[in-house]
């Protein structure tokens, strides 16, 4: 079997979720969010078990990998209620962190253009806080770059959900095609009648 067109495309698909995926999760590593770090690390597991399925044509494995797909988009959007604030939801809360520290998403410091100054805190209260972190100067709110992240995760996983379901019933009937005519092959080889060898003898007389 060659490369047909949507097998190559999804391909192309999955290594692109890699590369979007590897570079979410550096800046969520930086920003100690561990929540999305885990769904990142499970997207990643499974984006390669897709991929490998893809190349090895093992469509049992591509559908895992369009099944997640469906998850992923549906973990995405609410990851964009989560920045927006839609439907009671606040970026503020310790939510990403399960509640076990303060940390923010890296981009709310590190964005592009902004200008990170530390206030001075009262005695009572440490630097670590960020109440007393000033950020000015930011070209991109934090929020936008995190929606703009999840909704590039999406695109690619609704393109790859769709190629992959063209690509398992590819798979599909080309196993179909395949046994039908090994089975034909069968039931010739062991149906098919055969001539007997065996040689009758029969006298001969000499006339002198």
């Amino acid at each position: 079997m060659g490369c047909c067109s949507g097998r190559c495309t999804l391909i192309f698909l999955c290594t692109l979720q890699l590369l979007a995926s590897l570079e979410r999760q550096i800046f969520d590593f930086l920003g100690y969010q561990w929540v999305p770090i885990l769904g990142n690390f499970l997207h990643i597991i499974i984006v390669i078990l897709g991929l490998f399925g893809t190349i090895q044509y093992r469509s049992k494995y591509i559908v895992v990998y369009s099944i997640w797909t469906a998850l992923w988009v549906a973990w995405n959007v609410f990851l964009i209620c989560f920045y927006l604030e839609v439907g009671g939801l606040s970026k503020d809360t310790d939510l990403m962190t399960f509640n076990i520290s303060m940390h923010r998403s890296w981009w709310r410091e590190h964005g592009p253009g902004c200008v990170r100054r530390e206030v001075p805190a009262p005695a009572s209260r440490t630097l670590e806080d960020h109440t007393y972190i000033s950020v000015t100067g930011c070209m991109l709110e934090f929020q936008y770059v995190e929606v703009m992240h999840s909704a590039l995760q999406i695109l690619l996983a609704l393109v790859g959900f769709v190629y992959a379901c063209y690509v398992i019933s590819v798979f599909t009937e080309e196993e179909d095609s395949f046994d039908f005519i090994g089975g034909l092959d069968s039931y010739t080889y062991h149906h098919c009648p055969q001539k007997s060898s065996r040689v009758q003898l029969k006298p001969v007389c000499l006339s002198k």
